[in-house]
């Protein structure tokens, strides 16, 4: 199985600003934060420092999927109306688009007409795509912040997903169990994301993860990307005589010539800094302009090849910004260390004592945190600050 990107208005309908603007209040309130930006925890590369974070704290791993990083808030519709329960994805621009046909009943309720309001899932939203050539879009949850109005962001990751899966998953596949007929009404199959403890590294690779090379994205150079403001420079020509025969005397931009692709990582809101060149053929450039989507002033997903060029994976439309400078830094330090699956499944023994060491103490430090995939591409685990 692999995976693809999905189009987020394709699934949903973007609020408008003001009602937007309402409900990131409303998440604020319930995050208990006066700040109205993503809420989403932002994830941090892995490099070989966190060789040694791992045996002095506990993470969880997880499969990095290539979707779109998205909250889900379940937000209350008007009471009265066909619509009482509503579901808003948000973006990383920190956009709300409403999902029709999504219904999360409430556990313990054989009628399955209630539903859960005033909650806060953290997750990926991914076209599965199978050998069949089929395909379904998922979400899959990696975090549950607030469930029914309740906060649980005081709760370790385990318990979090614990009372997902119980209160919300568990009743939602119960629902579908008992009427599969629904499921072609739903905008997409919900299902929590499988985590283990890291000192189960190696079943993660050997089990859970696929044996595809094209997927496994564990910190080899080439699979840190980095997303950058791309802005173009084209040749400019001085006019010749048919030029000024039409009237042209200035000189003007050769929109026809391979032009140079600079790239700009953020310093501060607005404020950019020069960073390098992406490196693109004349079929590659060919293939961006058969894209038909603007590309001057837009932010790009980009990886290191094995000549240290700078080359195009993707167009993050799903983005106001670029990367800023601290996190290009990190990303830098994590292809210069190369850390390796061997690397990772090699330690994973000491990782294990040290864990099995802090649990049978009587401290309560060292409790999982939660480990939020990246949304960069691929299966490159990332780590929350």
């Amino acid at each position: 199985m692999s995976h693809s990107v999905p189009d987020l208005d394709q699934i949903g309908i973007k609020a408008e600003p003001d009602l937007a603007d309402q409900f990131r209040r409303e998440v604020a309130h319930l995050l208990g934060r006066s700040n109205l930006n993503f809420p989403g925890a932002q994830p941090v590369s892995f490099s070989s420092r966190h060789l040694t974070e791992l045996q002095r704290q506990d993470y969880y791993v997880c499969e990095k999927t290539d979707g779109i990083r998205c909250l889900m808030y379940f937000a209350r519709g008007e009471p009265d109306s066909d619509a009482p329960e509503i579901h808003y994805l948000i973006d990383r621009k920190n956009d709300y688009r409403f999902v029709p046909g999504l219904h999360f009943p409430l556990p313990e309720d054989p009628t399955f007409q209630s539903y859960h309001v005033d909650t806060l899932i953290d997750g990926e939203l991914v076209n599965d795509i199978y050998e069949d050539g089929s395909q379904q879009l998922k979400y899959y949850v990696f975090d549950c912040l607030v469930l029914d109005g309740q906060s649980l962001m005081h709760r370790t990751l385990d318990k979090r997903l614990a009372y997902f899966k119980e209160k919300v998953l568990k009743p939602y596949n119960a629902m579908y169990s008992k009427f599969p007929e629904e499921k072609q009404h739903r905008a997409f199959a919900v299902e929590d994301k499988s985590t283990q403890v890291s000192y189960g590294i190696e079943m993660m690779f050997r089990e859970i993860i696929p044996p595809n090379e094209h997927i496994l994205k564990w910190k080899p150079p080439a699979e840190n990307t980095i997303d950058f403001r791309m802005r173009l420079e084209f040749p400019v020509l001085e006019p010749d005589t048919d030029d000024e025969a039409d009237g042209i005397f200035e000189p003007y931009p050769d929109y026809d010539a391979l032009p140079i692709f600079h790239l700009f990582v953020m310093l501060n809101a607005g404020e950019y800094r020069h960073f390098a060149e992406m490196y693109v053929t004349p079929t590659e450039w060919e293939d961006l302009k058969a894209m038909c989507v603007p590309l001057d002033d837009a932010i790009v997903e980009c990886s290191k090849d094995e000549n240290s060029h700078w080359r195009f994976h993707r167009l993050r439309d799903d983005k106001n910004d670029a990367n800023h400078i601290s996190t290009v830094e990190k990303v830098l330090e994590s292809i210069e260390d190369r850390v390796t699956e061997e690397d990772l499944i090699r330690l994973a023994p000491v990782i294990k004592t040290a864990w099995k060491k802090r649990q049978a103490g009587p401290s309560s430090e060292g409790k999982p945190r939660g480990m939020p995939p990246s949304v960069n591409g691929g299966v490159k685990r990332k780590f929350e600050e």
